[in-house]
């Protein structure tokens, strides 16, 4: 798993990809991983949360790979082939669509997309939130956009406001980061 860790870090230092502008984008991808590890026990089962299970490594990776396809120079067969079909099925539905504005790049088309492929809710969820952590401790001015998309967003995804649903807590979790 390092060695495909360090493929997607490679591919962002590669094209000098950073995250507001003076950090390292792997600060970035750590923050989703990190989200992700906090909500594993939603997608796969407590009893196998342990590294070696399949689906933690997946789930992982495409955390960590979340932005390769959207911001590198790499293709959904070049994620494929370093990666597996799973992480780059997820990696594809997560990465916007093409246009001008924020509202063209995240369109139903999109947000169908992460619906309809395992796993890309959890990981746009953890992307979202590492996100929005980062932007509630800057002051940037990203934080209060975040905050107007939020209904939206959490529609898109599928949210329908039941503490059944199977992400709820993720929800809750980012709708609680909105709170003062």
């Amino acid at each position: 798993m390092e060695k495909k860790i360090e493929w997607i870090l490679d591919q962002h230092r590669n094209t000098n990809h950073q995250y507001d502008t003076y950090l390292p984008y792997e600060f970035h991808l750590r923050m989703v991983v990190n989200i992700a590890d906090k909500f594993m026990g939603l997608m796969v089962n407590e009893t196998n949360l342990h590294p070696g299970n399949p689906d933690v490594i997946n789930l992982r990776l495409a955390a960590f790979a979340h932005d390769t396809i959207e911001d590198t120079r790499v293709s959904y067969n070049d994620v494929r082939y370093e990666l597996g079909v799973v992480v780059a099925d997820i990696v594809d539905a997560v990465s916007n669509e093409k246009g001008k504005t924020r509202k063209e790049r995240a369109n139903d088309k999109y947000y169908e997309g992460i619906r309809n492929t395992y796993g890309a809710v959890f990981v746009k969820l953890c992307d979202r939130i590492a996100n929005v952590q980062y932007s509630k401790m800057t002051g940037s001015r990203m934080f209060e956009m975040y905050k107007k998309e939020n209904d939206e967003f959490i529609v898109q995804l599928g949210w329908d406001d039941t503490n059944t649903h199977p992400y709820f807590k993720m929800f809750s979790y980012l709708q609680d980061l909105f709170k003062d």
